[in-house]
């Protein structure tokens, strides 16, 4: 958190938690509680999208606000809207926050029109997929959860191609890599992140 600066509701830390977590409706002081509570919601919000009701449909930003919501909404108060704080990590930083509401609009005409639904063949839905990852993760658009969010997100875009969700431990192992992809997307390169998507698929399809 250290390298992430915000002023406001979505910048305030829990009382006691020595600024290690953000301020939440669960009373959560310790960062390694909080990664517990949050990873058991996650799991239920994928059985929510993936299982209960599957959107084999076009997704949009209001999917994407709906599903943040679900998933966080009982933990923090604003979740499900877009930050009004600026984030940076790494010494990079992520879209303005005012910015955020422009680029959603046109990341949902863009990326989610064009490859959503993703009824399409391996290579294409590949493509797809790191393309609208990377502009995802660039614009940031919620105050926590967009790397996880940006996960689902793939998941479900690979499912309606007729796949398998991606493994991402490949991701988690070289997180150097996978950075350097993100940032070849502020350049429009998404040859980076096309072969990181498709080492996740191939890993999770068994090939």
């Amino acid at each position: 958190m250290s390298d992430r600066y915000a002023t406001g509701v979505e910048g305030e830390f829990q009382a006691g938690s020595g600024q290690r977590v953000l301020r939440n409706t669960l009373g959560i002081t310790d960062p390694s509680e909080m990664d517990e509570a949050e990873l058991a919601l996650l799991h239920k919000l994928y059985e929510a999208v993936l299982e209960e009701e599957f959107p084999d449909r076009r997704i949009t930003v209001t999917d994407l606000k709906h599903w943040h919501r679900l998933w966080l909404g009982n933990v923090y108060e604003w979740a499900g809207r877009e930050r009004s704080v600026n984030l940076g990590k790494g010494g990079f930083h992520f879209a303005a926050a005012a910015q955020v509401p422009r680029l959603l609009e046109a990341f949902d005409r863009g990326c989610l029109a064009r490859y959503t639904p993703c009824h399409m063949d391996e290579t294409t839905a590949i493509a797809a997929i790191a393309e609208t990852h990377v502009e995802f993760i660039l614009i940031h658009p919620f105050r926590e959860g967009n790397g996880r969010l940006s996960r689902l997100l793939a998941d479900v875009m690979a499912m309606q191609a007729g796949y398998e969700p991606l493994d991402y431990s490949g991701w988690d192992e070289d997180k150097a890599g996978y950075i350097a992809a993100i940032h070849a997307g502020l350049a429009g390169d998404y040859a980076p992140m096309r072969r990181h998507v498709t080492q996740a698929w191939r890993s999770e399809q068994g090939e």
